[in-house]
């Protein structure tokens, strides 16, 4: 049986068979291919690129350029309140020749705010400084004719005072020679006026006040603290300081001692401590009448404060 059953397998297929056998294998590796019924073809593998962004650097701040401090020259100038003397300080840019920036300042005459708080000049309008030289401690001082022009004994006195300390504040000055257009003085204005050569401020000492202030002067920036000083004539020597805010708040008070009592005239020089947020304030100094207690000789002294 087993040798029939072979025999049988073994016998050849007819053409037509393999053909079909042929056809049919063929069929099935081209559907293959195609991925199978439905005939969607896969998709063509895509290669996957990862782009790393390089972070940039942050912006950097703006800077804002610091503008550069301009340097500057403090100038007390002497004008008067009243009929005596009485000290503005000025802020100019700064000069190689503070003398001279201080003399054309003070011809200039006082500005608006120190008018306001009380200084005038008796220096006439329109006189002007031709030029000044220094010899030693002695400063030439040359004007213009204009300086000598109006005013009686007094105003030419005292228009001499103010040139005089203006300069003399100066340490380097002690004295001072007037010139007009180019002629050394001998005598100033229509009432003859002597004036001889090397004024000092011992000529002039009657326009000080019973209380001249010197420093701080009108319009002054007070740092913490800040230093009172001048001369006095005043009963024993001892006058007060007080320190206000702009609305009138006490900020700082202080007895001050001169170094000499009434009649003579006595130098002193006192440093206040003080704190405040305030912007400006007033420097007020009085003597007290022994009979009364009641406020003599006051100065008020506008003045700001520098931030702290």
């Amino acid at each position: 049986m087993n040798r029939r059953i072979c025999a049988n397998h073994s016998k050849a297929l007819p053409m037509w068979a393999v053909l079909c056998l042929v056809t049919a294998i063929a069929a099935t590796a081209g559907l293959a291919a195609c991925g199978g019924p439905g005939g969607s073809s896969s998709p063509t593998p895509m290669a996957t690129v990862t782009a790393t962004a390089t972070p940039s650097a942050p912006p950097s701040p703006t800077t804002t350029p610091t503008a550069t401090p301009t340097a500057t020259t403090t100038l007390s100038l002497y004008f008067l309140r009243g009929e005596a003397l009485g000290v503005a300080e000025r802020r100019v840019p700064q000069t190689t020749k503070p003398a001279t920036a201080a003399t054309e300042a003070l011809l200039a005459g006082p500005t608006a705010a120190e008018k306001a708080a009380g200084l005038a000049s008796a220096v006439p309008r329109g006189a002007r400084l031709i030029g000044l030289s220094i010899d030693g401690t002695t400063a030439r001082v040359n004007l213009s004719a204009q300086f000598a022009a109006g005013g009686g004994s007094l105003s030419m006195q005292a228009r001499v005072a103010q040139i005089v300390y203006t300069l003399t504040r100066f340490p380097t000055i002690r004295a001072v020679d007037f010139i007009l257009d180019g002629a050394l003085v001998e005598t100033l204005g229509g009432e003859g006026m002597i004036l001889q050569a090397g004024q000092t401020r011992a000529d002039w000492r009657d326009f000080e006040p019973a209380i001249f202030v010197e420093s701080p002067g009108v319009g002054a920036v007070l740092g913490n603290p800040f230093a009172v000083s001048g001369t006095a004539s005043v009963f024993e020597g001892s006058f007060q300081a007080r320190l206000v805010d702009a609305g009138g708040g006490e900020l700082a008070s202080a007895t001050i001692q001169a170094s000499r009592g009434a009649p003579d005239r006595g130098r002193y020089r006192k440093s206040i401590t003080f704190a405040t947020t305030a912007t400006k304030g007033e420097l007020i100094v009085y003597s007290q009448s022994m009979e009364d207690g009641s406020s003599q000789n006051e100065v008020r002294i506008p003045v700001t404060f520098a931030r702290q």
